[in-house]
């Protein structure tokens, strides 16, 4: 699935607080909340976003679109985001500016191997760490003027966090050999939205997904959270 968010006009040139507008840059994530929390990053910087939730839709969407910049998720539903990096830097018709991303810092490495020009860790700092990484890969300064100002990280957005959950307990339903993924989308998940005993269930999970122990741990703490949001 590819989606096209709406962004500020692309037709004007950038501005202090809008530094990428006029940009369009392809975000390859298969979480719906980390999804949103790069689209709001991007429509505050003025630049155009577009998805693909995984490998084969970014392979589509390169092969009708240009973007700008690219930014993929190390771990996705049909393979690893490092094949993904090394095709494009492969690719005949020039290589595209590739921003590695992960919630493990660990994957740094391979992200960079793979040909990823950078590499930022989830959830991303700041609104300024963003722009500047990009700007950077564009060979671009900021606009003069008086930038945007960096406030706190955004919370949680609850429909996009809901979607995910319930995703997450789709595929822990479904049993191996898709397990090891489940565990690892549910961790990711859980990091970003700052839940610390539901990351922990996760990532002990993805250690040892026969661990009966641990997926009904994990299990448990995942359904609470969805009955807590169903009373929302």
């Amino acid at each position: 699935m590819t989606d096209d968010f709406a962004t500020p006009a692309r037709f004007q040139g950038p501005t202090a607080d809008l530094p990428l507008r006029g940009q369009t840059i392809l975000v390859v994530e298969d979480s719906r909340l980390a999804s949103e929390a790069l689209r709001l990053m991007c429509y505050r910087s003025g630049a155009r976003v577009r998805r693909a939730d995984c490998l084969r839709a970014a392979q589509r969407h390169l092969q009708t679109y240009r973007p700008a910049a690219i930014i993929v998720d190390m771990g996705l539903p049909d393979g690893n985001g490092a094949d993904l990096i090394a095709m494009i830097r492969a690719a005949p018709a020039g290589a595209l500016p590739v921003i590695g991303l992960s919630g493990d810092p660990d994957l740094a490495e391979e992200a960079l191997n793979a040909g990823a020009d950078r590499f930022l860790t989830k959830p991303i700092a700041s609104l300024a760490l963003f722009q500047r990484t990009v700007l950077e890969l564009l060979k671009q300064d900021r606009p003069a003027g008086e930038p945007s100002v960096d406030g706190p990280p955004l919370p949680p957005d609850p429909a996009a966090l809901a979607d995910d959950l319930s995703h997450a307990a789709a595929l822990l339903d479904r049993g191996r050999p898709g397990m090891g993924y489940a565990a690892r989308f549910l961790a990711g998940v859980a990091r970003d939205a700052h839940d610390e005993a539901l990351h922990a269930a996760a990532r002990a999970l993805s250690r040892d997904v026969s661990a009966v122990a641990a997926l009904s741990r994990a299990r448990g703490l995942l359904e609470a959270r969805l009955a807590t949001m169903d009373m929302l």
